[in-house]
């Protein structure tokens, strides 16, 4: 959840009767917002609480800032406890939640690992077991300790990162807010993880577009959606490759290596983000099969997991299917 060097929007585009359309840049993504309001400065009064809460956010929140909550949090590993706020307990919570549906799969102090193996850097070797032995000692969400108000890495070297549901979180709360003025017809993406409420202009359930993991700028399907959330993990945007092998940027922090299973992306349709989004990375470092079960165990949930060699769909996920 890198901090952007600029964050600005495009003004405010009238698209259809009383339906506002605005372009954001946050989160290191394209941010898109699209809703129903009754004059074009309500959609601007809108658009500027939205962003205004999303910048606060990100600044509290992303581990690239120094001067974030979460960057306090890991400088103080293995020293001392950090005091922290309700809402950052309540989010500290959804992790908890993450950690126990995923069985571990999702561990939001996997920061370790995710910086051994950072796809960005320029590299000649991949890290040595010994290394990826000794750096998986120091990932455990389950370790951490957690008071009312405070928390605690017991061990120097640790860190959390939030990414994995940050985003997530922001969309139901942005969504959530939209409620709370009145605007009942939305959609909210930033970056890809969205939800919508409500109808889009034309009507209808709302129709989602899904990128081509081998062509990620193409959709390779779509879905229709109404008043829920679609999140989709894939490594096939962030990833590096060293003597021919192909390495991801998302880490199985069971074994501290990128994952290799044979899955492309993986795409989750829930009432929330937050669930979509704990579901997506789940499924995804669990492979075709289990990341299956996981998402047809859940209740209100639907998924589709792409392959190589074609796709797995939930039992319902195509009455969701535009294709």
């Amino acid at each position: 959840m890198p901090v952007s060097a600029a964050k600005t929007a495009t003004s405010v585009t009238m698209v259809a009767p009383n339906f506002y359309s605005a372009d954001y840049k946050a989160l290191g993504s394209q941010c898109r917002f699209l809703y129903k309001t009754v004059s074009i400065n309500s959609a601007e009064e809108f658009l500027r609480d939205v962003i205004c809460w999303v910048n606060n956010f990100e600044a509290r929140y992303s581990r690239y800032s120094p001067d974030s909550l979460i960057s306090e949090i890991n400088r103080n590993a293995g020293r001392k406890w950090t005091e922290i706020d309700a809402e950052t307990d309540k989010i500290f919570a959804l992790c908890d939640r993450a950690v126990s549906i995923s069985n571990g799969c999702f561990d939001p102090s996997a920061l370790p690992l995710i910086q051994l193996w950072d796809y960005k850097a320029s590299r000649t070797t991949i890290p040595a077991p010994e290394a990826i032995d000794e750096t998986l000692s120091l990932v455990g969400w389950v370790v951490i300790e957690r008071r009312k108000g405070e928390i605690c890495l017991p061990h120097k070297g640790m860190g959390i990162d939030i990414g994995g549901i940050g985003k997530e979180y922001m969309v139901d709360s942005v969504l959530t807010l939209a409620l709370e003025r009145g605007i009942d017809n939305i959609l909210v993406d930033l970056g890809q993880d969205l939800r919508v409420h409500g109808e889009p202009p034309d009507g209808g359930p709302w129709r989602i577009g899904l990128e081509d993991p081998a062509e990620p700028d193409q959709c390779r399907s779509g879905v229709a959606v109404k008043d829920c959330a679609v999140a989709t993990s894939g490594d096939y945007r962030r990833n590096f490759s060293l003597d021919g092998c192909r390495f991801g940027h998302i880490i199985d922090p069971r074994n501290g290596y990128p994952v290799s299973n044979n899955c492309l992306a993986v795409s989750v349709i829930a009432p929330l983000c937050t669930d979509a989004g704990i579901l997506s990375t789940a499924a995804f470092i669990l492979g075709p099969d289990m990341g299956l079960e996981l998402i047809e165990s859940q209740n209100n949930a639907e998924g589709c997991i792409v392959t190589a060699a074609g796709r797995l769909e939930s039992s319902n996920f195509d009455r969701h299917s535009l294709t």
